[in-house]
This record gives C-alpha cells, structure tokens and sequence, in this order.
C-alpha cells in the first residue's frame, strides 16, 4: 500500500469525524435539557417554560439535521475509504452500527417530527414523554458508536479464523460490556453535556448582556448552572475511570500521553508539565505531581506503571511470537488438515496482528531479521509529544469548566444572574469545551496508532485500494461541501439566537411568568 494513500485516507477520516463530533455532543446534551425544561413546564404549568423548551428546540433541530448528514458520510467511508479493514473485522464492527440504526437512529429518528409538530396535537405529559424518547435515542446511538470503536481500541469477543482468514464474534456480550467501551461513553457523554451546558449558558448570558428576554434567559441560565455542574464534575470523575481502563488494556496509550519513557516506580507521579522529546527519548524538566498518576492508573500507591522503553521490549517479544504465529498461518493455507501447525498457530494467535507490523517494511515477516524487528516495535509508539499535550489541553479545560459551573451555580443560587464580568466569560467560553472533545478523539485515535484494531489490524492494510488523485479530489469535495454546511448551520444558529425565543410566538400576559409585549418585540 502506498504510504500517501494511507495518510490521506486517515486525514479524510479524521476530517470527517471531527466535523461530526462538533455536531453530536451538543445534540446529546441539548436533548436531555429539553427535556428537564418541559419537564418543568408539564410540572408548574407556566407557559415561559414551553416558551424556553421550544427555543432551545429549534437550535437542537438545526444541529441535528447536520448532525445526521455528517454522520451517514462516515459510516460509508468504511467501504469506500477502508475496504481491508470491513472484509477484515466486519462481522464484529458492523453489528454495533446494525443496531445502532436499527434500534437508536429510527427511535429518534421516528419522534423528533412528533417532538417539533406535536406540541398543540399531544397531551403535555404524551409530548414530555417524547421529548424523553429522542433524548434516549440520541444517547443509544452514542453508545453503539462507541462500542464499536471500543473494540478497535480493545478488541474483546472476538478471535481470528484460520479458515475464513477474517476476525469473527466469539462472544458479542463482550464485545457490549467491554470495559474501554463502557468508560468511553460515561465520559464522551459527560463531554456532550457539558458542550450543550456551556452553549446554553454563554447563550443566556448573551442576552442578559444585552437586556433581551431577561426571563427566559434567566431560567435557562438556571438550568445550565445545575447540569453544567453535574456534567463538567462527571467529565472528570468519569475521565479518571477511562485512565484506569487504559492500565489494563491500552498500556502505550497512558505511557503516551504521560510522555513517560521509563517505567515509574511505586507511588507513580503524575507529569504536571515537561518537554518531550522525540529525539532522545526523554522528557526534559519535568513537574511531576506525586502519587497522583499511581491513584489514576492502578488505584493504589504500591503498583508501578509501566513505561514506554519496557512495553517496546514486551512489543518485540509479541512480533516475534506473531511471525510463528504468521508461519503457522502460512502452512494452514497449504494444508488445512496440518494439526501440528494448527496447534502452533492456536498457542500464538494472540500475536499475528503484531507480525503483520512488520509488512511495512517486508513482504514475508518471516524473512525480517532481529534488528528489523527491534526497529519495527518502535512502531507501536504513538506520537509522544502530540499525546502529551492534547491530554494537559483537554484535562486544564475540563477543571476550568468545573470552576465556570460552579460559579454560575453560586451565581443563580443568589440569584446574581446579571453579573456583568461572568456574563462575559461566560459567553468567550463557549468554544472551550469544543477544543476539549476534539482533542480527546484526538488522544483515542492518535493514542491508538499504528493500529486500525489494536494488536490485530496495523492501520497501514486497512484502507482501500485507491489512487491518491482520487483521494485528494474527495477530500477537496468533502472540505468545501462540509464548509458551505458549516457556514449554513453557524448561520441558521445565529439568526435563530438573534430573533429570540419569542419571534414567532405571541407574547404572554404578564401574570403568565413571561415577558410582556415590550420585551418580546424589543
């Protein structure tokens, strides 16, 4: 395979993928606030709440609508863009997207109409349900995405067939329970709630800024503050249990990310800040944070975690073993009835992805020599200094998040919504948790590499045959169809949030709660 065709076919996935995931977490988010608003307004029956509910409604249907186009692109990029990688492990990947379709996708898919023109057709508790049922949906298709590329980081349930030459399911509630998979989307989700949490609150302290529609803006500050809260202090609770996942599953990954060469003894400091450094293999001045990484990564202060030097070495041992392994294949192929390679292959299988490391640089792995393969380890080394950043990055912005939250809480609590200096924070932190989540998918899926599966499909076989000609036209074709739909959405956002709540909408009495006539045309 040509090696610009692989980046290029990386770079249109990682374009493509981050597009999307600007548009899901906010719709994860949004939903279930939507429905904590009507389910405020079924409980005190004060019109405003349906006026805040059907507000935020609309933003919601504007990201969803792209969100959903996005994401239909990617999933046909596994056929068009990664063919070797769906002949490959098809039969456990596509399962969790099956369902996903099946089940989430036409759960939300079939109420979101009912949810936006049901509103003067259902019973307030009949619509409130629905609402729920959207929110639900859009949460399940998160969950079956990410437990399927939870199984690309740790691909439990599943072995490879000799006879079929393709990675099957042995056991599909492993595949659902994977542990990696699980702590993804606890905190994938927190992600998207709080994105939606901190879009509601910069919004809201807009309009205070501004003097507009003060009473919708100041519940639905309310609202933000409570879930921002909840959701910004889960993000973090819940990225320490993903630290505690990656010790026993993706080892390389942590030691990435900590840019932690050599192996750190009990009780494991954590790395503040520092230099990494490729070249030498060091990180230079260091700021570690004793203990802290131990508690993270083993939940003990007596366990050493593992380094980058030491899981090479492990990684040499497991090539060596997959060439056994691949020569074992080799003779299967031959003669399926060949017992004695067959028990040779069943006693390595575990570490065939790790000898197909080795066809980047050698046709046979069996004819690569002891020092190629000590270089090819070297390859399961994701980029340090890019890890080692992203993550300081994206863990500084989640604690500023919990600090906003909890300072909007106080705030609303004393019913100090005005607040002029926080109103202004509030609305430049908008584009904060944003940075955040991108970079997390950033950390999964750079943190991942060279694997397309970890330690089964080295991610330079996986893509389709494809010219680079091709894949530059449709990178070009895809950036300028996704920037014309993002000036489209920021745009539709913008006039929406500029007509207010209440620009199509009569105004409601004054004794309503609501806004008098004034203040709705204002």
């Amino acid at each position: 395979m040509d090696p610009a065709v692989v980046d290029l076919s990386r770079l249109q996935f990682a374009l493509t993928a981050l597009y999307h995931f600007l548009f899901v977490p906010l719709t994860l988010g949004l939903s279930f606030m939507l429905f904590i608003m009507e389910a405020v307004y079924v409980m005190t029956k004060r019109p405003i709440w349906r006026t805040v509910t059907k507000f935020w409604g609309a933003l919601f249907g504007i990201n969803f609508v792209l969100g959903v186009a996005t994401g239909l692109t990617m999933e046909f990029q596994f056929g068009m863009n990664w063919s070797y990688y769906s002949h490959y492990v098809g039969d456990i990947f596509g399962a969790p997207l099956a369902i996903e379709g099946l089940m989430a996708f036409f759960l939300e898919a079939t109420f979101v109409g009912l949810m936006f023109f049901g509103w003067d057709k259902l019973k307030p508790v009949t619509h409130l349900l629905v609402t729920f049922l959207v929110a639900l949906g859009t949460n399940l298709s998160a969950l079956w995405i990410l437990v399927a590329n939870g199984w690309m980081q740790n691909p439990v349930g599943a072995a490879f067939n000799p006879d079929t030459m393709r990675m099957e399911v042995t056991d599909f509630k492993a595949v659902i329970f994977n542990p990696v998979a699980q702590a993804k989307f606890v905190h994938t989700v927190s992600a998207g709630y709080t994105i939606a949490a901190v879009f509601v609150l910069g919004v809201s302290a807009f309009y205070l800024l501004k003097g507009r529609w003060t009473g919708v803006a100041k519940r639905s500050m309310t609202v933000a503050a409570a879930f921002g809260l909840a959701s910004a202090l889960s993000v973090v609770v819940l990225g320490d249990e993903s630290g505690y996942a990656l010790t026993d599953n993706q080892k390389m990954k942590l030691a990435a990310l900590e840019a932690m060469w050599e192996t750190e003894p009990a009780p494991a400091g954590l790395t503040a800040v520092g230099i990494p450094s490729l070249a030498d293999r060091k990180t230079h001045a260091e700021v570690k944070i004793p203990y802290v990484l131990g508690l993270i990564a083993t939940r003990s202060v007596d366990k050493p975690v593992e380094g980058i030097f030491e899981l090479v070495a492990t990684a040499e041992d497991r090539i060596e073993r997959g060439v056994v392994a691949y020569d074992a294949l080799e003779k299967l192929k031959a003669n399926p009835q060949d017992l004695a390679a067959r028990g040779v292959f069943e006693a390595n299988r575990r570490d065939l992805g790790y000898a197909l490391l080795l066809k980047r640089h050698v046709e046979d792995p069996r004819t690569a020599s002891k020092e190629l393969i000590a270089k090819t380890a070297w390859d399961t080394v994701p980029n340090v200094p890019v890890m080692f950043w992203a993550f300081r990055i994206m863990a500084g912005t989640g604690l500023l998040m919990i600090a906003l939250f909890a300072t909007a809480f106080v705030l609303v609590t004393l019913r100090k919504h005005e607040t002029k200096w926080f109103l202004r924070l509030a609305v430049l932190a908008i584009p904060l948790p944003w940075i955040a989540t991108e970079l997390g998918w950033v950390l999964a899926e750079v943190g991942r590499q060279p694997w397309a599966v970890e330690g089964v499909l080295p991610t330079f076989l996986a893509p389709s045959s494809l010219s680079v000609p091709q894949l530059i036209a449709s990178i070009v074709g895809f950036t300028l169809l996704y920037g014309a739909l993002a000036v489209v959405e920021v745009g539709l956002i913008l006039k929406t949030i500029k007509k207010g709540p209440f620009a199509e909408q009569d105004a409601f009495p004054p004794e309503s709660g609501a806004p008098v006539v004034a203040e709705a045309v204002a």
